[in-house]
């Protein structure tokens, strides 16, 4: 591991940069918190449905994690392997393309073909996560992961930015409705392309000498050990079980402000802008103060922001209103993208990270379901109001748990180098 130094991880850097910025870019034409939830209103969708979009997005994601990190257990070639995965998301965003740029769907049908692409799509995301998360972890030096994260997610929200005013160009233009979403849906795909590709010049840290297959009765070992040792861990995760409420909220912001002001769809350009803007800041400075001061913080900014989100949609008055609540979002988002990914690499120290991401994502995709059954069932019922209060309520009590009761791992002693005492 000893052959892996600076100029390798800088090296690394400079092409994540560019792959970040072309992601970023793409995703501006498919965000769940805006074009998601608003092309499937425009296609028909039921109201339920369009308000539970990012609650399907996370459950989506958690299904085939915890498959795929013990499938991939004993991946050597790991940049051979996040290439492979990443083809899903590029074939099924080409379809998407295909679909609404160049074939008429069916007007009642338009809806739940959109419907099924997009469970694809966060399901495919949810293949990629867990070989994506070892991927960096075998390409940055731990010493300055929270930097190359924060300007990471800081330059893909510049491609956002981009990506934004792009889409509202798109969505202004005289293309009927819906090839313009179909032609973004197109730039989105060749984005993704161009992005993976760059995965190809990435330098990886060379694998150890004394390195061993893992058998599939270690592995659960070791992981039944988590779950029942890793006492911090475990009180991560209880924050981060309340914290999901926020993403029901996501689903609501841009159909409950769409309903009280009437804004035409193509506001949802300007709320992208603004949005990575936020999120491009806030990657940033968390990043960056995240290697100084420890990423626990970063985290708290997070559930900070989006529990502002809440309380500005619920006392909006006016357009200016709606727009705080996506550069709240993006504050959230920018901050929890750096901290989350590094406080699973602190919580791993140096065991498989695959593992703990992908408990992560299993532990919390009941809870997503069961919120999104909630809200979904009072929204659907009109009740915004009760939705909002119960959100509320478990966002600030997911607050109070990270506050008061998580330590943060990268500052005290975690249970990782028990774990490796079952493989010797």
């Amino acid at each position: 591991m000893n052959n892996f130094d600076f100029h390798d991880h800088y090296h690394n850097l400079k092409f994540n940069l560019i792959h970040e910025f072309f992601w970023g870019f793409g995703v501006a034409f498919h965000t769940i918190y805006a074009i998601a939830p608003l092309f499937l209103r425009e296609l028909g969708a039921p109201e339920s449905i369009v308000v539970s979009i990012a609650g399907f997005f996370a459950i989506l994601i958690a299904l085939p994690t915890l498959f795929i990190a013990t499938l991939g257990r004993n991946i050597q070639n790991i940049k051979g392997a996040v290439l492979k995965v990443h083809l899903l998301i590029i074939i099924i965003s080409f379809l998407m393309g295909v679909t609404f740029s160049f074939i008429d769907p069916i007007i009642k049908s338009a809806w739940k073909i959109y419907f099924i692409y997009f469970l694809l799509y966060a399901f495919s995301i949810g293949v990629i996560v867990p070989i994506w998360a070892e991927f960096l972890n075998q390409s940055t030096l731990k010493s300055e992961r929270g930097k190359f994260f924060g300007l990471g997610f800081a330059c893909n929200s510049l491609g956002s930015f981009m990506g934004g005013i792009a889409l509202k160009y798109l969505l202004k233009s005289s293309i009927p409705f819906p090839r313009n979403f179909g032609i973004g849906f197109m730039v989105l795909c060749l984005c993704l392309t161009i992005g993976t590709i760059l995965f190809i010049f990435f330098r990886m840290k060379p694998i150890p000498n004394n390195y061993k297959n893992k058998t599939i009765s270690i592995f659960l070992s070791e992981m039944k050990m988590i779950i029942l040792k890793h006492k911090n861990f475990q009180k991560y995760i209880l924050s981060r079980i309340f914290f999901t409420a926020h993403l029901s909220g996501i689903g609501i912001y841009a159909i409950y402000t769409q309903n009280k002001f009437d804004f035409d769809i193509s506001e949802a350009g300007i709320f992208t802008i603004l949005n990575v803007i936020a999120s491009g800041l806030a990657s940033y400075l968390v990043g960056k103060l995240g290697d100084k001061t420890g990423h626990k913080m970063g985290m708290i900014l997070a559930y900070f922001a989006h529990f502002i989100a809440l309380l500005l949609a619920v006392f909006s008055l006016n357009m200016l209103w709606v727009y705080g609540i996506f550069i709240a979002i993006g504050i959230g988002q920018g901050a929890f993208m750096p901290s989350a990914m590094n406080l699973i690499y602190d919580f791993a120290d140096n065991y498989d990270s695959k593992t703990y991401m992908a408990l992560t994502d299993s532990f919390l995709a009941p809870f997503v379901l069961l919120f999104m059954i909630i809200i979904s069932s009072l929204v659907n019922s009109g009740h915004y109001l009760i939705s909002f209060f119960i959100l509320g309520c478990s966002i600030f009590l997911s607050i109070v748990l990270l506050i008061f009761f998580v330590n943060d791992p990268g500052k005290h002693q975690e249970y990782s180098f028990r774990i490796k005492t079952i493989s010797t």
